[in-house]
């Protein structure tokens, strides 16, 4: 329904033809005055105040767009020090070596994570980065322990099909330009219990008899680090609905738009 306008008269100035949507005319001088977050016909004004404490950039405190930082360093480290870990194992024939550098390895998981949080170093790249060189290290760790003899297979079958499932539903995610999911804490606490159960398979590989303590220590550690790794693989499947939902409300939002413009101007 369209209001008829009232006709201009002593004291009363009409609308100009050139105000923009988020103006109004003051009657006394004319002037453009702003309206900010303001509601017409019931629709809200898309011109609104920006709350900083809600701005993602803000709230890790530092701009994401950032690349040189040390927990990507951290990350790119440890990428870099996969092929030394398999030559050391497989090539070299120093498995103990190998399984000092792993555990080294596993270490910064943690450590570029705390960086990146005490010291506000949060970037879109290191949430990328730091889980998949998490994965990859998994992956090559696993497979170079297995043939070095020193893993069962049916247990590192187990470990990689959690990465396998999780790797996937990130390409899915990413193929379907539905929003990202942030890893989980429990899913990182099982990495990391993990790589430090797959450090001491290699140091139990022998029939010295601090080896046999370290070959107990590697199964409790490793049944603690797959059960935190599958309860956070499971906790992933909401996350990933909702986060097909918000694709699905996008896209659904950005069809309705012109139609509500519409119905506020009375068309």
């Amino acid at each position: 329904m369209v209001i008829p306008l009232p006709a201009a008269g002593p004291g009363r100035e009409v609308p100009r033809e050139d105000a923009g949507p988020h103006e109004d005319v003051d009657a006394s001088d004319g002037a453009a005055l702003p309206l900010t977050g303001s509601t017409v016909c019931g629709c809200r004004e898309p011109h609104e105040d920006v709350d900083a404490s809600n701005s993602p950039a803000l709230a890790e405190g530092g701009d994401l767009s950032r690349v040189l930082t040390v927990p990507n360093l951290l990350s790119l480290a440890r990428l870099a020090c996969i092929p030394v870990f398999v030559w050391l194992v497989l090539g070299d024939n120093r498995p103990v070596a190998g399984a000092i550098l792993l555990a080294v390895l596993g270490a910064t998981d943690w450590l570029d994570g705390y960086i990146a949080r005490r010291f506000s170093q949060v970037s879109t790249l290191g949430k990328v980065m730091d889980p998949t060189a998490d994965r990859l290290l998994l992956l090559a760790s696993v497979s170079t322990i297995v043939a070095a003899g020193a893993l069962p297979l049916w247990l590192a079958a187990v470990a990689l099909a959690r990465e396998a499932l999780v790797s996937l539903a990130v390409v899915v995610l990413a193929a379907l330009g539905a929003p990202r999911i942030d890893v989980l804490f429990v899913g990182k606490a099982g990495t990391f219990i993990l790589m430090a159960a797959f450090p001491a398979f290699l140091l139990g590989y022998g029939h010295a008899a601090w080896q046999h303590d370290a070959r107990i220590a590697a199964w409790i550690l490793v049944t603690a680090g797959l059960l935190l790794a599958w309860v956070a693989a499971a906790a992933y499947i909401p996350r990933v609905r909702a986060s097909l939902g918000q694709r699905r409300a996008v896209r659904g939002g950005a069809g309705e738009d012109e139609p509500s413009a519409s119905r506020c101007l009375g068309s």
